[in-house]
């Protein structure tokens, strides 16, 4: 055979299902390797064994696509508007906020090509091969299809590779798959529709070798690999907006059109009612300025940074700002098993002995139970250090029952032993007993008891015992002892002969306990929990019992049987999916956010990364997960622990509860001051040949950036509302703002504009009848107006920290930053007012006690107004309750 036929354009090979003499003829490669010529021009033929990043779009194109989104281009109008006005200070202010959103976007378009770096990390740095028919250590990037991979304990797998012989091999493929334990691995060929996890003819790049020896011939290497497929995965996956910035765009673009058609109506108004074209271009710049709500995207920035605060006191690290409120919008969790609910540690949870019968690991005190344990300790090879996890779970069970396993190994000094084999399924060691031997033998049950005394009843209740803790989800091992006079010269010798029956050791991967609470408290919240493992399907059914996940479960081959409409049910409704790849769980992330959920995934490995990049909220582990799943995630957990998730998701709910609250406190102030430039425009007369106008534009910047935004921060640390996590959580595509918060912000806007305006006209004609100059009265008047309005807020304020509950109903210590900020913007508003720098840069004017009384009687109108819609909201919903039960 050719070899330069396999390796420019290699076809798709099921080679864990081609014998291990079919691989190397296909490849063209024999026991003595590749000469060194071959290797090269195959490296030159299909590249490097590395992982790297498509060219993905220029930096240009991702930048425009960063400006062009309807809330960035509003400001970047603000900021050009307020500079073309002259008021450079403000209009930086507002380009720099620009700047800001548009860093951020622009650095969250690149987290896809981390992420598939991060792959790079997994492959081994170097390798030992077969070539020119000698072993060698060459750098894993020249790795090229048909080299022979010679593997021993520790090493990492340099690239997929199909095995040719191995001893007692086992690799840790918990990264690519979620298998709890090592994989023992043959050179037999397996079924060809046999899933990822159950290919033991394969080794796969980038998973660790745990036992054993084994020679592999390459069959993939760099993208060709599982690796490289998870990496394609990761660079078809896109980000997604969040359910926070889906409705601010949505309210941006409905605000961008409604100020650019006001704006030009008023202009043509202007021109009607006789004004100079110029005046009347300042006239739409002014209400344009005043409807835009300058300071909302530092508020909502401010208001999740305080949550990314909050949420790293709680162990749960946010990577990317806007996934603290998803958190609180996510509908369904999507949660591997290995790692994330268990502690991805074996530990022994029953035993079963032919006298005893079943019993707790933790409870077990008879004699029988002792030797069944001590049987676990001999037959051995854990020793305290790195250990294999099932044999370590067996030498913590006999120490918690109280044997000391150093002292048990030395008075029973090892002669010999048979270590595991995966065709026997036994590991045999034979010890030192007087004058005679002792032997222990551990397997799987079926082959440790074709070895005992065959007694029908005592072979029915021990099958009965296996299928029993087997359908709870544990692995079984089988213990046997036998006693000679003398020792036996090997362990082989000694495996022939009856053997004594001890009983059975159940183990399993144990589910955390907080996170069983977490499940439940999730899903009393109204979260739907789903577990997604690539373990087998009785040990996932299992677990998922445990944390109230119950029903038939669904394997990936079982999905992939299903059709459109089958798998769209299957991902609603079923709660337990196992033995799944990294497709699967991709494919039902996707299928959940074709139906409307709000999706979050958590994960650790290789294999969880493509769906935690695709979910609403990525949740990796930051403990035991890989490089990979937290590069793809938007939240890393830094204690592993799924129980953080819940504390997260109620900080994710509170965030957004207080950013509506900013938001619904923010819109009346922008919406009055649009109405009081626009009823100026229709009605106001001119005044020495100028039209008059309420408040300036620079008074408006300063109301919009300075006022109203140091009121609104403390509204991003008010406390939680009661019953917060009792609540269903909002549904996509719910608005910003429901209908009665519209119906309270246009009334609040519109009682805004007749206090501004009704100040402005009382105290500008006030000042007249004093004589002053038309100049100096249009300035206390405008200064007056300003005053009501940002008075109108600090009321506003008190009533927007609860958009249900009565102000007089709250605690009035329950937030002191509200008190703070009333008073900082008490503060700067009286320097607005008597300040010379202030008066001189926004042609305010001092005010006298009376104009100072007269705003804040108008400001205390909003107060009985907001009352009563609360009262009448509060009625409609108890009487919406009552008719529901």
């Amino acid at each position: 055979m050719d070899p330069a036929s396999t390796t420019a354009a290699p076809p798709v090979v099921a080679w864990h299902a081609a014998s291990a003499r079919e691989a190397g003829s296909r490849l063209g490669v024999g026991l003595g390797g590749l000469d060194g010529a071959e290797a090269e021009r195959r490296l030159r033929a299909v590249g490097s064994n590395v992982i790297h990043a498509r060219r993905g779009e220029p930096a240009v194109r991702v930048l425009v696509r960063q400006l062009s989104s309807p809330l960035i281009v509003v400001l970047l109008v603000a900021g050009v508007v307020a500079i073309a006005l002259g008021d450079y200070v403000d209009g930086l202010v507002v380009l720099a906020v620009v700047a800001v959103n548009t860093a951020i976007g622009f650095l969250q378009e690149w987290r896809a090509a981390r992420s598939i770096e991060a792959l790079d990390a997994m492959l081994a740095d170097d390798a030992a091969v077969v070539r020119d028919g000698r072993l060698q250590h060459v750098a894993a990037a020249d790795i090229v299809p048909g080299d022979l991979l010679t593997l021993a304990a520790g090493d990492r797998v340099a690239a997929d590779a199909r095995i040719v012989a191995a001893r007692l091999l086992e690799v840790d493929e918990s990264p690519l798959t979620g298998e709890s334990l090592p994989v023992a691995k043959q050179e037999a060929a397996v079924d060809t529709a046999a899933p990822l996890g159950d290919r033991s003819s394969i080794v796969h790049g980038g998973t660790l070798v745990a036992a054993g020896t084994a020679t592999a011939v390459v069959v993939a290497t760099g993208r060709r690999t599982e690796l490289g497929r998870i990496a394609d995965l990761l660079a078809q996956t896109r980000p997604l907006e969040t359910p926070l910035t889906r409705s601010l765009a949505g309210f941006s673009r409905a605000l961008s059109g409604a100020i650019c058609a006001i704006a030009l109506l008023l202009a043509v108004v202007g021109l009607v009612r006789g004004y100079e074209p110029m005046d009347a271009a300042l006239a739409a710049i002014a209400l344009a300025v005043a409807a835009i709500p300058e300071g909302l995207p530092a508020i909502v920035t401010i208001a999740l940074a305080i949550g990314v605060q909050r949420m790293a006191r709680r162990r749960a690290v946010i990577r990317r700002l806007p996934a603290v409120e998803t958190l609180g919008s996510t509908t369904v969790i999507c949660t591997d098993k290995t790692g994330t609910l268990t502690h991805n540690r074996m530990r022994v949870e029953a035993l079963w002995t032919p006298a005893g019968g079943e019993s707790r690991a933790a409870d077990a005190t008879s004699s029988a139970v002792d030797e069944l344990l001590r049987a676990g300790v001999l037959c051995s090879d854990a020793d305290g250090g790195v250990a294999d996890p099932t044999e370590a779970a067996l030498v913590a069970a006999a120490e918690r029952a109280g044997i000391d396993a150093r002292g048990a190994r030395a008075a029973a000094g090892r002669l010999d032993a048979l270590p595991f084999d995966g065709a026997r399924r036994l590991m045999l060691t034979l010890h030192r007993d007087g004058p005679g031997a002792l032997a222990y033998l551990k397997g799987a049950p079926e082959a440790v008891l074709a070895h005992c005394a065959s007694d029908p009843e005592l072979r029915r209740r021990t099958d009965a015992a296996v299928g029993a803790l087997a359908g709870r989800g544990m692995r079984v091992l089988a213990f046997a002892r036998r006693r000679t006079a003398s020792a036996p010269p090997t362990a082989e010798a000694a495996l022939a002969g009856s053997w004594d029956l001890l009983g059975l050791q159940a183990m399993v991967d144990p589910p955390r306990e907080d996170a069983i609470d977490a499940v439940a408290a999730c899903r009393a919240a109204g979260i739907d929990v789903k577990m997604i493992t690539g373990d087998h399907l009785v040990t996932a059914r299992a677990i998922g019992a445990r944390f109230g996940l119950h029903g038939r479960g669904l394997t990936g081959d079982a999905l992939d049987a299903l059709d459109r409409d089958g798998f769209g049910a299957a991902a609603r409704e079923t709660h337990v999916f196992a033995r799944v790849a990294p497709e699967h769980k991709l494919r039902l992330v996707e299928q959940l956010q074709r139906d409307g959920e709000v999706v979050a995934m958590t994960g650790d490995g290789v294999n969880d990364a493509p769906a935690l990049r695709q979910a609403d909220i990525g949740v990796a582990m930051g403990q035991g997960g890989t490089a990979t799943a937290r590069e793809a995630a938007d939240v890393v957990l830094a204690d592993d622990d799924f129980a953080t998730i819940a504390a997260a998701v109620e900080e994710g709910r509170r965030v957004y509860d207080n950013v509506r609250k900013a938001v619904a406190f923010t819109l009346p102030t922008n919406l009055g001051e649009a109405l009081v430039i626009l009823v100026a425009v229709l009605v106001f007369p001119f005044s020495g040949g100028e039209p008059l106008l309420p408040v300036s534009p620079t008074q408006i910047l300063w109301v919009n950036l300075i006022a109203t935004v140091t009121l609104a921060l403390p509204l991003a640390v008010e406390a939680m509302e009661p019953a917060l996590m009792r609540r269903r959580p909002r549904r996509p595509g719910t608005a910003l703002l429901d209908r009665t918060l519209l119906v309270r912000t246009v009334a609040a806007a519109g009682l805004m504009t007749v206090v501004a305006l009704g100040v402005f006209v009382l105290e500008r004609r006030a000042e007249l009848a004093t004589g002053v100059a038309p100049d100096t009265a249009l300035a206390v008047g405008q200064t007056a107006a300003v005053t009501a309005i940002v008075l109108f807020q600090v009321v506003y304020l008190l009533e927007c920290r609860s958009l249900r509950t009565s102000l007089f109903r709250l605690p009035p210590g329950g937030n002191p930053w509200v008190w703070a900020g009333i008073a900082a913007v008490l503060a700067l508003q009286s320097a607005f007012i008597y300040a010379p720098p202030l008066q001189q840069a926004f042609g305010s004017a001092p005010l006298d006690g009376s104009a100072w009384a007269l705003a804040a009687a108008g400001a205390l109108l909003v107060l009985p107004a907001v009352e009563a819609e609360k009262a009448v909201r509060s009625a409609r919903e108890r009487r919406a309750r009552d008719a529901g039960r």
